[in-house]
């Protein structure tokens, strides 16, 4: 599947500004894998905070990129837009960090299926800066309807 821009990414996943982590889709081979594209600007509000004279890409908010991937691939992989139906996070493990994510970058997200059943999907995900490894985790997710109000 070719490029995905940041409206068929809206469509996909339910988040929003600020904590839409996902601009563009490179390439999506459904039940398969996903690279897509994080532009990091020194607009985002966390880098108020982290940190004030060194702007550093909160390793957390890099695994949640991943996990946003994840979740535009389980969506279109399994046919779930305008479903209703949500991608939750359910386990992180073996997350690794290996250089800092800085502004001006674009933070590459590679994600790969590792296992799938019906509501429960495993990944393996990778972020990138210019090819040189940033993090590294795999995740579990599940696909549910929302909760009710």
């Amino acid at each position: 599947m070719g490029p995905l821009d940041i409206r068929r990414v809206m469509a996909a996943l339910p988040h929003r500004y600020p904590l839409l982590l996902v601009d563009r889709v490179e390439t999506l081979v459904p039940d398969q894998s996903i690279t897509a594209i994080k532009a990091v600007s020194m607009n985002e509000q966390f880098f108020q905070g982290h940190f004030p004279g060194r702007p550093i890409m909160p390793g957390v908010l890099i695994v949640e990129a991943l996990a946003q991937a994840a979740g535009v691939l389980a969506v279109e992989s399994l046919g779930l837009a305008n479903s209703g139906k949500l991608v939750y996070f359910m386990a992180i493990e073996g997350a690794k960090f290996r250089t800092p994510v800085e502004p001006g970058c674009l933070l590459q997200l590679d994600v790969e299926f590792v296992q799938k059943r019906a509501s429960v999907c495993k990944f393996a995900g990778r972020a990138s800066v210019n090819g040189k490894l940033a993090a590294e985790a795999q995740f579990t997710a599940m696909i549910a309807e929302p909760p009710k109000d």
